[in-house]
C-alpha cells in the first residue's frame, strides 16, 4: 500500500529514512539532538532577549549577534524537528512542496549566516584598523542596510534552487537515506537529467563560500597587518583577543559545512551514516556553541545576560 502510494500520488511523497544503518538507535541519538536544540533556542533567544531589552546594546556589534542568533534559530529549526519526528515517531513522509521549502529556508539560513560572518569580520577590521571613524562608518542604519543586502544576495541566490528541482520529474523510488532534504539527496531520486541543479549546486557554494571567505581572509590580513604596527605586546594581545569570538564562530561555521559538502560529493568511500551524522554536525554545534562563546568572550553582554538570570 505504501509502495502505491508512493507512486500513484500526483504530489510526490519521499520517505526521509533518519540514519541509514543505525534506526536501532534512532531513540538514542535523539537525546544529543534534542538537547543540542533546546540549548540552541534558551541560548539565542536569550541574546536576542537581552539584546532587545538593553537600550546600552543596542550597537551595531550586538545588533550583528542578533543576526547570528537569528540564523541560527532557523537553521536548526528547520531540521531538528523533523529529524526527532523521524526518531521518536517514525514520521518519515514528506510531500515535494514540504521538502522544497524545508531545504530552501535552510540554504537561506546558511547563506545569510555566512554574509554576517564576512560583516562581522569587516566590524572588526574598522574597529581595529581605524577605531576613531568606528561611530560614523558602522552605524545601527548601515548594519541594517548590510543585512538587507545579505538578506536579498541569499534569497536570489537559493530562489533557482528550488525552481530548478520542480522542473524535474521523480523516480517511484523515492527514499531519501537522510533526516532532512539534502539538495543533492533530492536531485538523485530524480529521473530527469539533472546537470543543470548539479551545476548550478556547485557553483553557488563555491561562490558563496569562497567569495565570503576571500572577504574576511583579506579583513584579517589588514587586522594582522594592523596589530604588528601596535607598540607592545600587551596591545598585541588586545587587539586579538577582541577578535577570537569570531574566530571561534567562523571555524566551527565553515569547518563542518565544508568537509561535510565536499565528503559528499567526493568521499565515495565514506559510510552514508558518516556524511549524515557530519551534516547534522553542522546544524546542531554552531547554533548551540555560538551564544555561549559570545556570551563568555564578550563581557557587556555576560554582565547583562547575568543580570537578567539573577532576577529570576
Amino acid at each position: 500500500m505504501e509502495a502505491f502510494n508512493l507512486t500513484s500520488s500526483s504530489t510526490p511523497t519521499f520517505i526521509l529514512n533518519g540514519i541509514p544503518g543505525l534506526e536501532a538507535a534512532h531513540i538514542w541519538i535523539s537525546i544529543p539532538f534534542s538537547m543540542s536544540y533546546i540549548i540552541s533556542l534558551l541560548g539565542n533567544f536569550t541574546v536576542l532577549f537581552v539584546v532587545a531589552r538593553e537600550q546600552t546594546l543596542h550597537k551595531p556589534m550586538y545588533l550583528l549577534l542578533c543576526m547570528m542568533a537569528f540564523t541560527d534559530i532557523g537553521m536548526s529549526t528547520c531540521v531538528v524537528p523533523k529529524a526527532l519526528c523521524i526518531f521518536w515517531f517514525s514520521f518519515k513522509g514528506i510531500t515535494l512542496d514540504g521538502c522544497i521549502t524545508q531545504m530552501f529556508f535552510l540554504y537561506l539560513f546558511t547563506t545569510i549566516q555566512s554574509a554576517v560572518l564576512v560583516i562581522m569580520a569587516f566590524d572588526r577590521y574598522v574597529a581595529i584598523c581605524d577605531p576613531l571613524r568606528y561611530a560614523t562608518i558602522l552605524t545601527n542604519a548601515q548594519i541594517a542596510k548590510l543585512g538587507l543586502v545579505s538578506l536579498i544576495r541569499a534569497v536570489l541566490l537559493i530562489l533557482p534552487v528550488p525552481l530548478l528541482l520542480l522542473r524535474l520529474p521523480f523516480c517511484d523510488n523515492r527514499f531519501i537515506l537522510h533526516t532532512y532534504c539534502e539538495h543533492i539527496a533530492i536531485v538523485k531520486m530524480s529521473c530527469g537529467d539533472t546537470t543543470v541543479n548539479r551545476t548550478y549546486s556547485m557553483v553557488i557554494t563555491f561562490v558563496i563560500i569562497g567569495l565570503d571567505l576571500t572577504l574576511i581572509g583579506l579583513s584579517y590580513r589588514l587586522i594582522i597587518r594592523a596589530i604588528f604596527r601596535l607598540s607592545s605586546k600587551k596591545a598585541h594581545w588586545k587587539a586579538l583577543n577582541t577578535c577570537t569570538a569570531h574566530i571561534c564562530v567562523m571555524l566551527m561555521s565553515y569547518t563542518p559545512y565544508l568537509f561535510s559538502t565536499l565528503t559528499h560529493r567526493f568521499g565515495h568511500g565514506i559510510a552514508s551514516h558518516v556524511h549524515i551524522l557530519l551534516a547534522n554536525l553542522y546544524l546542531l554545534v554552531p547554533p548551540m556553541l555560538n551564544p555561549i562563546i559570545y556570551g563568555v568572550k564578550t563581557k557587556e553582554l555576560r554582565d547583562k545576560v547575568g543580570k537578567y538570570t539573577c532576577k529570576m
